[in-house]
Order: structure tokens, then sequence, then C-alpha cells
């Protein structure tokens, strides 16, 4: 299972976990995986890409994405890819947890 741990301060996101693996189909044809991998991976990219607001740590099965700054562009593009993942959970509700801290 991917558990993504979301955290947020003054209702602003400073913090995505994102780690395991979907498991739910073998490693290299798992599109839960590669769906996840891929939002997440666009998402900083796109930040980094009009701002240096970001750092992140990739590891295999591990993504730390953290804000250096709380800024209306990271903001607006972590809450889409939380919208996304959240999507995705509804469809994958075995293979994906979401769990929010404040």
């Amino acid at each position: 299972m991917i558990k993504i741990n979301i955290k947020r301060e003054n209702n602003s996101v400073y913090e995505i976990v994102i780690k395991g693996h979907a498991n739910y189909d073998t490693y290299g044809n798992d599109i839960v995986c590669a769906a996840v991998s891929t939002m997440a991976i666009t998402t900083v990219n796109g930040i980094l890409a009009l701002e240096d607001s970001l750092d992140y740590e990739e590891n295999s099965g591990l993504l730390i994405i953290r804000t250096k700054e709380n800024t209306d562009v990271n903001q607006k593009l972590l809450d889409n890819l939380i919208t996304m993942l959240e999507e995705l959970k509804s469809q994958y509700p075995k293979n994906i947890e979401i769990r929010n801290e404040d």
C-alpha cells in the first residue's frame, strides 16, 4: 500500500511524504505506483521550474516534498497534487492511504 502523509500549518501544506508500493500489480507493471509517481514528480518539477520554493528527497519507494516557503504557486500545485491523489485513492482504495495532519 502507498501511504501518503500530508502536513499542514495554518491551512498551508508544508510537507508531503509518499512511501511504499501499491502492490496492485507486479513491480514495473503497477499502474497505481506509476500514476502516483508521475503526479508527484510532475508537481515537483512544475514548482521548481517556476520558483525555487521547495526541497525534495527521493529514494526507492519514498518521496518527501517540503516547502522552503509558503508561496501561492507551490500551494496551488500541491493542492492540485492532493486532489489528484485523492481521486486516485477513490478508484484504488485498497492500494492508497492518505492521512492529513494539522
